[in-house]
């Protein structure tokens, strides 16, 4: 089995399972698919930019495609493709908008899998966390990356310029490339984070949870990261060489190298957080 096949085959979490079906009018291309998903959902830290009332109840935890697609029509009922307004869509975060468009990627036989990193034009960090899907188009033959959480609300409020279905070199950075830029002293940990926390030790987590995700384990102990006690965000000196063999893997199997097999080995062992210990 080539990589491609691995990454056509649905997982665990892409399965639309019973409500497969509302695939079936989906549009042709893939930035007309992008442009669908942008807008099933509500990102539950943009809400009120939507006019969605503070006390709503809102679920930031991941879901199954298959649970999503559930509540996606228990919101709206109706084809996909159908115009909802803020009020009618689900919440979720930026993962769930990847996993859903990697879902109808794989539906359509298109490689695809959720990367978590880094996004240069998201909030005001310089390099903001989130989760995009890649893909590999059968004419281009590589892989591009679309963020799919990009409605034109918030493309018009980021003055986003660029194709959101092929994001521009740099425009997202995945956790290893950030990680090696930090280690290599062109840019600073402090830069990379999500809201207050930043620096290496977020930058770890995210290594290990986008590594986790390469082998379709999307979800993981790592999302509990906020749970980790304050003494326990020093990263030693072999936690510093591990990741860096980490990211170097990472890049290895990204440039082609028949590296899935020892990929998948470490993550098998990298299911379980330091504070979960």
């Amino acid at each position: 089995m080539t990589i491609q096949q691995f990454y056509v085959r649905q997982d665990a979490l892409t399965d639309p399972g019973e409500l497969a079906g509302a695939y079936d009018d989906l549009p042709e291309t893939i930035p007309d698919l992008r442009e669908v998903v942008s807008g099933l959902m509500v990102h539950v830290a943009l809400a009120e930019l939507y006019g969605i009332p503070p006390d709503t109840p809102m679920i930031r935890q991941t879901q199954r495609v298959a649970d999503r697609l559930k509540s996606i029509q228990a919101a709206f009922a109706g084809s996909l493709t159908a115009a909802r307004p803020p009020r009618s869509r689900t919440f979720g975060t930026c993962r769930d908008y990847a996993l859903l468009l990697c879902s109808m990627l794989r539906a359509r036989s298109i490689p695809a899998r959720v990367r978590c990193g880094f996004a240069t034009y998201i909030g005001d960090d310089i390099y903001h966390d989130h989760w995009i899907c890649e893909y590999w188009p059968p004419a281009d033959e590589r892989w591009l990356q679309a963020d799919a959480q990009l409605d034109a609300l918030q493309i018009d409020r980021q003055q986003i310029t660029f194709d959101c279905a092929n994001l521009p070199r740099d425009a997202f950075l995945t956790a290893s490339q950030a990680w090696r830029l930090v280690r290599s002293n062109s840019v600073a940990a402090g830069a990379f984070g999500h809201a207050a926390t930043t620096g290496l030790w977020f930058l770890h987590v995210n290594v290990y949870r986008d590594l986790l995700s390469l082998t379709n384990r999307q979800m993981s102990n790592w999302d509990s990261w906020r749970d980790a006690a304050p003494a326990g965000k020093v990263l030693k000196v072999d936690a510093l060489a591990e990741l860096d063999r980490l990211a170097e893997l990472v890049t290895a199997f990204e440039s082609g190298a028949e590296q899935f097999a020892v990929l998948d080995e470490a993550a098998s062992r990298s299911l379980m957080p330091p504070w979960h210990s």
